[in-house]
């Protein structure tokens, strides 16, 4: 008689196999097989989330941060709707993530079509593989291809629906399939001896730093370029810290769309070394029929555009590809940074005494300093979505990978606590920050129970204006009165308190210090309510930058 095992047993033995650690979500009756085979785990754990979406959020963080798959769990119809959001923001970000749903019976059911959505069709746009399992038979090469495809470059998000008749039923194909060992290919030599030619013949180059490179952890090949020919360098968001950022020829962050400082600096170069471009991000520059000269270095060709279409491709593995152009290269005596360096420097000018402003509420610059000053080198900060997203761009100072993270991708709002959360149960020896807006953060702040309830220690600064503050100042901006933009706010120090939290409102600068500080060094999970004063945003942002840059 051939051994047989219940299928929601193999489904969970594969992902033992994969070496899962956490499965994140919401499970419901559909689950239930999967949830009892998940409870006689004995390496992984289930993090129950107070809502999918949150669950989806954590795991896509989970695999930012480690290169591995993130799993989360739902039931069907409105749990699985709710990770629509959570898998758009895992495969634009590039982050692995495999969600799995339940379904009811797709082989004898009496409940007619209560609460079934086709949840494999809804989600085939937000990710890379989206499948149902009709046979148990059918999980271990199923999972198998879902890691597979979720890691491989670009990473992203896949699904598999596992209906509640199939979970249970027996299965005799029950052995997980081994993982292959694939390496990333090379790029070719004549690429890179067409990309180190135009490098070497240029007068100004600069090197451009995106998502792509932080995916795959670059940085350390991309600093010894830098170091051997001083070549310098900015970064789009979501390339923050891949070099740390206090280097002498760090050139800036291209947080706004254009006419920035950092832009300015670009504009200067002939020669633009483009790492890890993904066209998720808003282009760090645009590109036009000009001369300049354009070298794009990634794992995929170039997605061209009407503002992006580089003259030369060098594509393979994107350390192995600036190791070997390192390599090669020859610095240009010749070659004259100056230009590039003075916008750097007339940013730090216009920036330092807007940081040192110690109004209140909270001028943007000075908080920014003031968390700076406060999160320890190797601590984390999470953003959530807003105006004050830009600010953080621009002007914290990132020290490492993956110590920023922020979404310039989808760039949803609701991310930064779930992402914080994730953050402080990987590294709980490092200090993590959540900085939300109040908007964001009311979006998924139920998940500051999961936080008190998981134990961890982590601090949620909540910039609070009683507004959806950056539409609020496109609205300005566009000429529109002001209308709609605007509610109300609990008691945010209360709020966390009745979670099991601490609560912190903050008085003035030398106030928002000390709660710092407290907060930083203290255990637990800690909300900070902090009044913001975003009245200049479009001066500052829109005019007074725009102005100084295209005088220099």
């Amino acid at each position: 008689m051939t051994d047989t095992k219940k299928a929601s047993d193999v489904f969970i033995e594969c992902l033992e196999a994969e070496g899962c650690e956490y499965i994140f979500g919401v499970p419901g009756e559909e689950n239930l097989d999967f949830l009892d085979s998940l409870g006689r785990s004995d390496k992984i754990k289930l993090i129950l989330t107070r809502h999918e979406q949150g669950a989806g959020f954590m795991a896509a963080t989970y695999g930012r941060h480690t290169g591995k798959t993130g799993v989360c769990v739902a039931t069907l119809g409105p749990g699985a709707t709710n990770f629509v959001t959570s898998a758009a923001y895992a495969q634009l970000g590039g982050m692995p993530v495999l969600m799995i749903t339940g379904q009811k019976p797709i082989k004898k059911s009496k409940q007619g079509r209560f609460q079934i959505v086709d949840i494999v069709s809804l989600m085939e746009p937000v990710t890379k593989y989206s499948v149902q399992i009709a046979a148990g038979d059918n999980i271990p090469s199923r999972v198998r291809e879902a890691y597979r495809l979720a890691e491989e470059e670009k990473p992203g998000a896949t699904l598999i629906e596992l209906p509640e008749d199939i979970a249970e039923e027996p299965t005799s194909d029950w052995k997980p399939l081994p993982k292959s060992v694939a390496r990333r290919p090379s790029a070719e030599s004549k690429a890179v001896r067409a990309a180190v030619e135009a490098i070497e013949k240029a007068k100004h180059p600069v090197l451009v730093i995106g998502a792509g490179a932080n995916r795959k952890t670059a940085g350390r090949m991309l600093e010894q370029l830098v170091e051997k020919t001083g070549i310098p360098f900015l970064t789009t968001q979501m390339g923050k810290g891949v070099i740390d950022e206090r280097h002498p020829k760090f050139l800036g962050c291209a947080a706004l769309s254009a006419g920035d400082f950092v832009h300015r600096a670009v504009e200067a170069a002939d020669c633009i070394i483009n790492v890890g471009h993904d066209v998720i991000e808003k282009p760090p520059f645009f590109m036009q029929d000009n001369g300049v000269t354009v070298i794009h270095v990634s794992t995929n060709t170039a997605e061209v555009d009407p503002v992006y279409f580089p003259q030369i491709e060098v594509i393979g593995d994107i350390g192995n590809a600036i190791w070997q152009i390192k390599e090669d290269i020859s610095p240009n005596r010749s070659w004259n940074f100056d230009k590039a360096l003075s916008y750097r420097a007339a940013e730090v000018a216009h920036t330092t005494p807007l940081e040192n402003d110690t109004r209140f509420p909270i001028f943007p610059p000075h908080l920014v300093k003031q968390v700076r000053d406060c999160v320890p080198h190797d601590g984390i900060i999470c953003l959530d979505n807003g105006v004050y997203k830009i600010w953080f761009a621009r002007g914290f100072t990132a020290y490492l990978p993956n110590t920023v993270l922020l979404d310039n991708a989808l760039a949803t709002m609701g991310a930064g606590l779930p992402s914080a959360m994730m953050s402080a149960m990987l590294y709980p020896d490092r200090h993590v920050m959540a900085i939300c807006g109040d908007g964001g953060f009311m979006m998924n702040s139920q998940e500051l129970e999961t936080a008190v309830r998981l134990g961890l220690n982590l601090t949620v600064l909540i910039l609070r204006d009683d507004a959806y503050g950056m539409i609020r100042w496109k609205q300005a901006n566009m000429g529109f009165d002001d209308f709609g933009l605007t509610y109300g706010n609990p008691d945010f120090v209360k709020y966390v308190e009745s979670y099991g939290g601490h609560g912190h409102r903050v008085e003035s600068s030398e106030h928002l210090t000390e709660v710092l500080a407290h907060c930083r060094d203290t255990p637990g999970v800690h909300l900070i309510d902090c009044p913001v004063d975003y009245t200049e945003n479009d001066q500052i942002l829109n005019i007074d930058i725009k102005k100084l840059s295209k005088e220099l």
